[in-house]
């Protein structure tokens, strides 16, 4: 089957809270969505993040990425259905071998490859009416979230984690920095009693020598695991550390490519893959990453971006339910964050963090097109070469889409318009593909 247009929502909804690590400080959802249409007619939807300090990409990159490599190799794809293989690397290896592999100075293009994987993937599993669960089988039957405490002053650290406490939640994970991190987590375990699990993250926060001064204190409050106390570098920096830690250490920002997990594996460099699809590259290679930590005898901490709508929290529940060696599950904050998702059907976990399966087809999710028009800055849409690209942006303001940021190299933007990647004005405006 064929695609024959997709359009990208650049989004901006405002956080019902800010929300704040020791590497950034956010107050709105900017998620990249992408709708795509197959030629039978039926829709599915994608979501990537841009995390210049993960992956490389930004928001303009990683849009550029999507309409100058990505769109144009998916257009040239013919999909077949599919099908019932056990093996779900198996089953989702075309669509995985369609999408190019570039690196052009970012880490890696993750982000925009997830937002085209996931929307793809929902696609083709609607049109033969399945849903992402026939094809990850769930290995249990309920998905535990935790509750994560950003980074602020103590006095609201300690009264979200009563929050936490008071809705039954038995996993925390807190942001710590180079200010006060062990009487932060102190008090946040004295506020919480000794029945939650508690673990810690850092985002690469501090030097080796000050994370083992900082993990050996903490090991006193009980705290499960310590996410990416140093920041990224050699895998050899962080075994040294995790050899005289207490505290079992979690990769996250170390951990974007399938090359960098091999890398901490060989260098037994950590205990836990932090996973999170929009930073692994979807969901075929957050499946590869996996099972390397499997094979390796690592654990997997599930993890989500801040700000992710209701189509990468549904992508998770399906890998969190169906992955095996998975002890930490993160996402679905839906509405708890967002001023409004954009499903019909609510993600946000229940009381003591349960969700339940989705089950419907695709993701298992009705998105709600308008909502996403409403909380759009931008709408860029293009077509195969029978059908014209085109720009539409209604009412929304700031709606012109910069030339220059969508440019790549050895690309003019008279080149990039014959291609029908350049989309701007405030109007609805039509370029021959």
């Amino acid at each position: 089957m064929r695609i024959d247009g997709i359009t990208i929502f650049c989004l901006r909804i405002p956080f019902v809270e800010a929300f704040r690590h020791s590497t950034s400080a956010r107050s709105f959802s900017d998620s990249i969505v992408v709708r795509v249409k197959a030629e039978d007619g039926t829709v599915g939807y994608g979501e990537g993040l841009a995390r210049s300090y993960v992956t490389g990409e930004t928001v303009e990159s990683l849009v550029a990425h999507i309409v100058n490599r990505l769109w144009p190799a998916v257009a040239r794809s013919d999909y077949s259905e599919i099908s019932r293989n056990p093996d779900p690397l198996a089953l989702l290896s075309s669509i995985n071998e369609s999408l190019p592999e570039t690196s052009d100075g970012v880490i890696a293009w993750h982000g925009a490859r997830t937002a085209i994987e996931i929307a793809l993937i929902d696609c083709l599993l609607r049109s033969e009416g399945l849903s992402l669960g026939r094809i990850l089988p769930a290995k249990r039957q309920l998905v535990i979230y935790s509750g994560v405490i950003t980074t602020g002053s103590m006095e609201a650290a300690v009264r979200h984690a009563r929050y936490f406490k008071l809705f039954g939640l038995k996993y925390l994970k807190i942001k710590i920095d180079t200010t006060n991190p062990v009487e932060r987590v102190a008090a946040i375990r004295s506020a919480v009693g000794s029945d939650i699990s508690l673990r810690v993250d850092a985002n690469g926060a501090f030097d080796a020598r000050t994370a083992g001064k900082v993990l050996s204190a903490l090991n006193d409050f009980g705290v499960d695991a310590a996410e990416q106390p140093i920041g990224r570098g050699h895998p050899e920096e962080l075994a040294e550390l995790r050899v005289s830690s207490p505290i079992p250490i979690v990769a996250d920002e170390s951990l974007v490519t399938l090359a960098d997990g091999r890398a901490l594996v060989d260098a037994r460099a950590c205990d836990y893959f932090n996973l999170r699809l929009s930073k692994c590259g979807g969901i075929f290679r957050t499946l590869q990453m996996a099972r390397l930590a499997g094979s390796a005898g690592l654990r997997v901490q599930l993890g989500s971006h801040v700000g992710e709508t209701a189509i990468l929290s549904a992508a998770g529940r399906h890998v969190a339910a169906h992955l095996e060696n998975v002890d930490f599950v993160e996402g679905s904050y839906g509405s708890l964050l967002l001023a409004e998702d954009i499903s019909r059907d609510s993600v946000v976990f229940g009381h003591g963090g349960v969700a339940p399966l989705l089950r419907g087809p695709g993701l298992g999710i009705n998105v709600r097109e308008e909502v996403l028009r409403n909380y759009a800055q931008n709408i860029i849409s293009l077509s195969t070469p029978a059908r014209p690209a085109h720009f539409r942006k209604g009412e929304v303001r700031n709606v012109s889409t910069n030339q220059g940021s969508h440019q790549v190299a050895g690309k003019t933007p008279a080149s990039q318009a014959r291609a029908g990647s350049i989309v701007s004005g405030k109007h609805s405006k039509t370029f021959p593909a």
